[in-house]
């Protein structure tokens, strides 16, 4: 089993198919990634505990021999929170628990998908997490915890489901951008369900009720009317 040692940015493979994970690993690498393949459960975790710089991201099929990628999502983020991780899935049934509060992944990918997918999720997973590590836009005091799920205002837990965390989550990384209800449904149901607008609404109301109990002065999230709503910290 082989350790890395090396500065470059660095992605766990976990993936049991050996062509699926050398496509993924050949593009990586062609992004400026360094990566290393597991093909087998059990041995995630103490490659993990062996390494001298573990890595910033997991790519972490949900179906593996031995310990399952559910199992093995719980155990990371437990002990290793701010370590990013994306789900590789073709049970969509399985989603709204791989993005849960319980489990705490990142992002998910249904398979089959294109390498250049993976790519992109990867680099746009692994800058979010190092804005959480920054101070807010604006100079905000309401901060976004990702690795658990919580977004904290003046240190205050607002106790967000993962719905209204990931709303949140999508205005905050675009502060002064004006979402269409449209745009954060695509955001918020990536398994393309149908639901109303209403039903965006609905969820900003709730988030903006949570906020106000901690900054009942403050406005962060605004209505712009006939459009849709935007994330804008005050000056």
């Amino acid at each position: 089993m082989s350790i890395p040692d090396t500065d470059q940015d660095q992605i766990l493979i976990v993936e049991d198919e050996p062509k699926i994970a050398r496509l993924v690993a050949d593009y990586l690498q062609g992004s400026g990634f360094t990566s290393h393949h597991l093909a087998h459960g059990d041995a995630v975790l103490p490659w993990l505990e062996a390494c001298r710089t573990r890595p910033e991201l997991v790519l972490l099929d949900l179906m593996l021999p031995g310990t399952d990628g559910l199992t093995l999502c719980r155990e990371i983020r437990q002990r290793w929170p701010a370590m990013a991780i994306i789900m590789l899935t073709a049970r969509v049934e399985e989603v709204d628990r791989l993005l849960g509060l319980e489990l705490g992944a990142d992002d998910y990918i249904c398979k089959p998908f294109s390498p250049r997918e993976v790519v992109a999720r990867a680099k746009a997973v692994l800058r979010r997490s190092r804005a959480a590590a920054s101070p807010a836009p604006g100079g905000s005091d309401l901060v976004l915890d990702e690795a658990g799920w919580r977004a904290l205002a003046d240190g205050h837990d607002l106790g967000l489901t993962a719905v209204e965390f990931q709303l949140l989550k999508v205005m905050m990384h675009s502060p002064g951008r004006i979402f269409t209800r449209e745009q954060l449904m695509d955001h918020m149901y990536r398994d393309h369900r149908i639901v109303s607008e209403r039903t965006v609404d609905s969820h900003v109301k709730k988030l903006r009720r949570k906020i106000a109990e901690t900054w009942p002065e403050r406005e962060v999230i605004r209505s712009v009317y006939g459009v849709g709503y935007k994330y804008q910290p005050e000056e």
